[in-house]
């Protein structure tokens, strides 16, 4: 599937964005290990999520979605409990996530039964050593190809024991595979990260009933002495959802956007902290707490931008929107230089490499660094033919930069978007063509069924 974008002459309105895609699958998860019924309202319904589902229907946990108003469905899951789950007749298939795979590594590494978690091509040519080498040290038996830690990975799960172990690359993945691992482990399970992660695990695990502190980097979980109680929830926004409509607004010369209900949890909303240092008229507003996590309304209007650096314990905060952050560095003037971001080069696509190639077919002027980009700002991008090497953000971030650039900007393999953000091209058409722009002619029944296939997911 492909996308052709022009410039709309102005840009506003309104975005519902999608639940939150590392909530949703956290939800999915978290109350299959609980003992009972849970509701998960706004729950992101896209391909990742959706391989959390059917891997967890194979093991056992019966789950429903239903059509809900507003930000999508809601999802219906009773879990069996924490000895409830049972061996999966066949391959557990994480398709293209990460977040899928590396959960339910942590979650089966402690069930008596034996699995295998694959992917697709992208996804089994990810390492995961990092995760499958702190559940060795717990007592798992892991396999996997290559050194023993490529997907597909073959799980001989069983009595694990406590661990401290100070992960050398922060990753909040690894850190909730082990917290997960840890709640049947025996003894105090203890995860060291060198800079803050997202914590929705925690908060969803603290709000369950488990026995988990967190202090200084430093978190600590016991195991379970009762189970976990369900936990019924509203998802919030994806602010990595969001990120796209606040990068085309604040570089659009006649933008005012507004986000109702996003997620700013402190450990995900870097983004907001960058886009603000860069000088981008951007307002949170009517901050309060839903789910257990902080939720706010963002607006942002046309900015002029200053360039940034961005590094250090800024980046796991930003990971997922430093490629639409590429987009807003492209056309602000002076260098902007992301570093500190080698976990780009293993994602859906070396994030790194992509995103600079794909900037400058479009006349950008971006220098490729070993764990990140330099990026000097130029005055004007034009549309030109792309990309998305089957990246979702990638994707997007094209689509981004077609609202901005000169005349038609087409990005090729767009329906990756459908990964976290069904929705996407759609809201893109009905923001950018009532101001003329956005899809250019002649996209006829392509587009029209993207949108059904965005529409019923």
């Amino acid at each position: 599937m492909e996308q052709r974008v022009r410039s709309p002459s102005r840009l506003r309105g309104t975005v519902v964005v999608p639940g939150d895609k590392s909530i949703s699958h956290r939800a999915a998860i978290l109350n299959a290990l609980a003992s009972g019924p849970a509701r998960v309202e706004s729950f992101l319904v896209g391909e990742d999520t959706r391989a959390t589902l059917d891997c967890l229907r194979a093991l056992g946990v019966s789950w429903s979605l239903e059509e809900g108003g507003g930000r999508g469905p809601t999802l219906s899951i009773h879990g069996p409990g924490r000895a409830g789950l049972r061996e999966s007749e066949d391959v557990l298939d994480a398709r293209n996530s990460g977040t899928t795979m590396r959960l339910l590594a942590g979650v089966l590494a402690a069930r008596p039964f034996f699995s295998v978690l694959t992917g697709d091509s992208s996804l089994r040519s990810r390492p995961m050593g990092r995760v499958v080498g702190p559940l060795r040290e717990m007592g798992a038996q892991v396999w996997g190809r290559g050194d023993g830690a490529y997907p597909p990975l073959a799980i001989r799960g069983g009595e694990l024991r406590g661990i401290h172990y100070r992960m050398p690359v922060a990753s909040a993945q690894v850190k909730s595979a082990l917290l997960l691992a840890g709640l049947f482990a025996r003894g105090e399970t203890a995860v060291e990260e060198p800079a803050p992660t997202r914590d929705h695990t925690e908060r969803m695990l603290r709000a369950m009933g488990a026995r988990l502190s967190g202090e200084g980097g430093l978190v600590r979980i016991e195991p379970l002495e009762r189970e976990l109680a369900p936990l019924h929830l509203r998802v919030p926004g994806d602010i990595s959802a969001a990120a796209f409509w606040m990068v085309a607004a604040a570089l659009h010369p006649d933008a005012e956007l507004h986000l109702p209900g996003v997620g700013v949890n402190p450990t995900r909303s870097g983004i907001i902290d960058v886009l603000r240092a860069m000088g981008a008229d951007l307002e949170v507003t009517e901050e309060r707490e839903q789910g257990g996590e902080p939720v706010a309304d963002i607006t942002v209007r046309s900015s002029r931008l200053a360039p940034v650096e961005v590094s250090g314990d800024l980046v796991p905060r930003l990971i997922d929107e430093i490629p639409v952050l590429a987009v807003a560095a492209a056309l602000t003037p002076g260098r902007t230089v992301v570093r500190d971001a080698a976990e780009l080069r293993v994602k859906e696509s070396d994030r790194v490499a992509t995103t600079c190639r794909e900037l400058r077919r479009l006349g950008a002027r971006v220098e490729e660094l070993p764990d990140g980009l330099a990026i000097d700002g130029v005055q004007s991008l034009k549309g030109a033919r792309c990309q998305s090497h089957g990246d979702h953000r990638l994707a997007m971030a094209l689509g981004v930069v077609g609202l901005l650039a000169r005349g038609e900007t087409v990005v090729e393999g767009a329906g990756a978007a459908e990964v976290s953000y069904p929705g996407f091209w759609s809201d893109l058409t009905r923001l950018a063509s009532s101001a003329g722009g956005g899809l250019a002619s002649g996209e006829g029944e392509q587009v029209k069924g993207a949108m059904r296939r965005g529409d019923r997911t």
